[in-house]
């Protein structure tokens, strides 16, 4: 057994019977009291044991295993002086039990009490943690408790990261014959505390520069030991750029470098910065992001108006999602770009003073207004697919990013078109002419009947009542009639009731119909496909035909023949 070992084993109970016997044998006789430290010499060393002579004619044994080191090597010789504790007095053989290690413990009580006297610092390692705190291991191998509550400033969640360190401590309570010994390191520190924070604070104002040490972190900053008293260091003063939370900065027990923003003395609040210790990056903004000057950065967040771009630390810009695409309407900036991206864009506008960029991604690419308005001009003719239809008209793409609308009132020079989705389906290719460009508002009005002069001058010789249409195209088919053209740029509403019932129309169909009204006013032809060529009408237009044309009765012969077949008609029905 080593002594360490052997020292461990008289810790607490088996040191307070030790002191006990010590106490008994302090009325014995100066050479040879039992429980007594003496001092002997070596006469005799062998494989088992020591023999020391202690005066008085009376020698002892002691074992040889308390004189082996670390290395299983006896530390005594022949002729040396050594402390022992007189354990018993002479056995039959004349010897007496002696124990160095006994005699080592006591002495170091001894010198602990004295330290302890005399209020000195202890040094000790803590070596093993115990119930409600640490074991400490301090002069000689004694053993001592540290409680929890006196480890640090601050209560320590992980106790066992200490194992193993070595710290200075004050002895707090002390009890000889007990064996009993505790500890506190949270005293010293405590006054070390308190001498900083009287240092610190003769000297501190606001506007200072000091250096201190990360001592915790929160959610909301930090707080810095300054030397003796914290400050802290909030999560918006940690940096001109944007910080998500305080561990992304800094580390417990980092140095940084600080300025105290506001000190109150009174409570010995301090407020401190860290991005004031710095240029603000926004001093230089304009002279560094100039108008037009294309940037890269990276994405830190998105909203749903649009992606904010670090452009340095401390320095953000804003694409707005209307900057994001000439051609594509972005609902949500997530669908052009990800958190972490780093976008490429321009800027577009700033304002120092309000620390506010504008940057546009749609600008590093060609503007299709502009390559529209260089290839087209009012008058041209343009064929594009119908990108979708209102109330109002029908938005027909004419380039990439560039639509035109046609109005309803434009569709048609002889049909009032009230829904143009009678007419036209989203993806139909439509041909139109370009009626006017609005620059200001990046708009273009189209015109479908445009494609053709006005044919109402013709209309009212050629279409009149009873006029018969040999082959119209049926345009569309809805729940009121059917839309057909008669002629190019005439159409015309067969409404449904005067449609064929025995015939199922569909756009491309060719029929047969006649003029049964022309709304000079609303510029509006209607058809009917019943009694085609038979109906009073159609007689009275073929004899107005036939008049003119100077074959056959005139129009009075017509109107009387007429009059007359309608007069004997009334005197039929007078008889009956």
């Amino acid at each position: 057994m080593t002594q360490t070992q052997t020292t461990d084993t008289l810790s607490g109970d088996s040191f307070a019977a030790l002191f006990e016997q010590a106490a008994q044998g302090a009325g014995a006789t100066e050479m040879g009291g039992e429980g007594q430290i003496v001092t002997g010499i070596v006469v005799a060393v062998n494989r088992d044991a020591v023999i020391v002579d202690i005066g008085g004619k009376s020698e002892g044994v002691i074992k040889a295993d308390e004189f082996i080191d670390a290395a299983g090597q006896l530390t005594i010789k022949a002729g040396d002086r050594v402390d022992v504790f007189i354990e018993s007095r002479e056995s039959d053989d004349g010897m007496i039990s002696l124990s160095k290690e006994k005699a080592d413990k006591m002495k170091v009580w001894d010198e602990i009490s004295s330290a302890c006297e005399r209020d000195e610092i202890i040094e000790g390692t803590i070596s093993q943690r115990v119930k409600g705190g640490l074991s400490v291991t301090i002069r000689g191998g004694v053993k001592a408790f540290l409680p929890g509550s006196q480890v640090d400033l601050r209560p320590i969640r992980n106790l066992d990261k200490l194992i193993g360190q070595t710290y200075e401590f004050k002895v707090i309570k002390f009890n000889k014959k007990r064996g009993n010994i505790v500890l506190s390191r949270r005293v010293l520190l405590e006054k070390e505390r308190d001498t900083l924070k009287a240092k610190t604070l003769a000297h501190l104002e606001e506007g200072m520069v000091l250096v201190g040490t990360i001592k915790n972190l929160t959610e909301y900053g930090a707080f810095v030991d300054l030397g003796g008293i914290d400050g802290l260091l909030h999560i918006t003063d940690m940096s001109w750029g944007r910080v998500n939370h305080p561990s992304e900065v800094f580390k417990v027990g980092d140095e940084v470098t600080v300025k105290v923003l506001k000190y109150n003395a009174e409570t010995e609040r301090v407020s401190l910065g860290l991005k004031q210790t710095q240029e603000d990056p926004w001093n230089h903004a304009e002279e560094v992001y100039i108008i037009g000057k294309r940037v890269k950065g990276k994405v830190m967040s998105l909203t749903d108006y649009g992606a904010f771009v670090e452009l340095e630390p401390g320095v953000e810009g804003l694409i707005h999602v209307s900057e994001m695409s000439w051609t594509k309407k972005v609902k949500h900036p997530s669908k052009m770009m990800e958190i972490g991206n780093e976008v490429e864009c321009q800027v577009l506008e700033v304002d120092s003073r309000a620390k506010r960029i504008s940057l546009g991604l749609k600008q590093l690419e060609p503007d299709p207004w502009t390559l529209f308005t260089d290839k087209y001009k009012p008058g041209d003719k343009i064929t594009g697919k119908v990108r979708s239809i209102t109330d109002y008209g029908v938005f027909i793409g004419i380039e990439e990013g560039v639509d035109g609308m046609v109005h309803k009132t434009d569709l048609s020079w002889t049909v009032k078109i009230n829904n143009p989705a009678d007419l036209y389906g989203k993806g139909d290719e439509v041909e139109a002419i370009i009626l006017s460009i609005n620059h200001d508002e990046k708009k273009v009005s189209l015109g479908v009947k445009q494609l053709w002069d006005d044919p109402w001058g013709n209309i009212l010789e050629k279409y009149k009542p009873g006029a018969v249409v040999a082959e119209a195209t049926v345009l569309s088919v809805v729940d009121y009639g059917a839309f057909v053209r008669i002629a190019e740029g005439i159409e015309a509403l067969i409404p449904s009731g005067d449609t064929d019932p025995n015939l199922a129309l569909s756009p491309g169909d060719k029929v047969k119909a006649e003029v049964a009204n022309v709304d000079s006013m609303d510029r509006r032809i209607t058809l009917t496909m019943r009694n085609v060529g038979s109906s009073p009408a159609a007689e009275q237009f073929q004899a107005l035909a036939r008049e003119k044309a100077g074959q056959g009765a005139t129009l009075g012969d017509l109107l009387k023949n007429k009059l007359g077949g309608k007069l004997a008609e009334l005197a039929g029905e007078k008889k009956e």
